[in-house]
């Protein structure tokens, strides 16, 4: 039967509804119509690996998995502690990453450098020192360069092991080369861009990452105590086990966060591919978007 404009929503509706507004914001459906609806040429074409991995449920997971391991970096991690404000406002913080993300994979590329334009102006003012007397710039191209390299990662490997169609090797390395070209409108300079560059990035910067205890409390605190309500913790709790469990092992390791390969692979992750699945089925739109000709 077909619904008619009186009925309610069904629960598919209810709940995709439910995650758009928590992860989009009260602005979500204005900001979704004119990043989607606005005619223009686009950073990407609806062919490139980054619309494939940015618009798949495996985000979810993929994104709180950046966040742990971005925080491995001490004056990353320090930035985020005094300036971000995640824990008095952690939806905020993430409706606006959701956006910038948005925006920059599918708005015009107006839209996308306006964006990564107001970022760049709020790093610059972004400055500081840790409790152990190192100074830290947000703006500063190595410090981006780690906070990139992570995302990246984290985006990728969520997509791969969770995402409906995982990409080849030919397409993992078109995604890494996309994110390079966000990265270098964000002032990383020489972004990796194929994964073997990626991997050797992170690589480079081992030496010079460990866990703080500003780093293990933001963990304890997605982890462990997140501002969701109870009745969505069991998934919540789901989707950060599977986070963990994307980590390289020496990254979790630092943070103190345990892990059991033979729990990882007969519980973790099937629970996280079925929560994921569930996400998915709910977020999926009712109708194709229509699409927008490029200028």
């Amino acid at each position: 039967m077909r619904r008619t404009g009186t009925e309610p929503p069904g629960l598919r509706e209810r709940l995709g509804n439910s995650l758009f507004a928590r992860v989009a914001g009260p602005e979500g459906p204005r900001n979704r119509a004119r990043i989607h609806g606005t005619p223009g040429p686009r950073w990407f074409g609806p062919d490139r690996p980054i619309r494939r991995v940015h618009g798949d449920a495996s985000m979810f997971i993929g994104g709180l998995s950046a966040l742990l391991f971005q925080s491995l970096h001490p004056l990353a991690m320090a930035a985020v502690d005094a300036h971000s404000g995640y824990r008095g406002d952690p939806w905020g913080r993430l409706q606006r990453t959701s956006t910038f993300l948005a925006t920059t994979t599918y708005g015009t590329a107006d839209s996308a450098q306006e964006a990564c334009d107001r970022v760049r102006a709020v790093h610059e003012r972004v400055r500081g020192v840790t409790g152990e007397g190192m100074r830290y710039h947000a703006a500063d191209p190595h410090l981006l360069g780690w906070v990139h390299a992570a995302e990246a990662y984290s985006f990728l490997r969520a997509h791969q092991r969770y995402g409906v169609r995982p990409l080849s090797s030919k397409g993992c390395d078109g995604y890494v080369a996309d994110m390079a070209r966000v990265a270098t409108a964000l002032g990383v300079p020489d972004p990796p861009s194929s994964l073997a560059e990626l991997q050797a990035r992170l690589a480079a910067y081992r030496a010079e990452t460990r866990a703080t205890p500003e780093a293990r409390a933001a963990a304890r605190f997605l982890l462990f105590d997140p501002p969701v309500p109870l009745a969505v913790r069991l998934p919540y709790g789901v989707l950060a086990a599977n986070a963990v469990s994307l980590l390289p092992s020496w990254a979790a390791a630092e943070l103190r966060l345990p892990r059991l390969p033979v729990v990882d692979s007969l519980c973790v992750r099937p629970l996280g591919c079925a929560v994921t699945s569930a996400v998915r089925w709910a977020m999926a739109p009712s109708r194709p978007p229509t699409a927008v000709p490029a200028a």
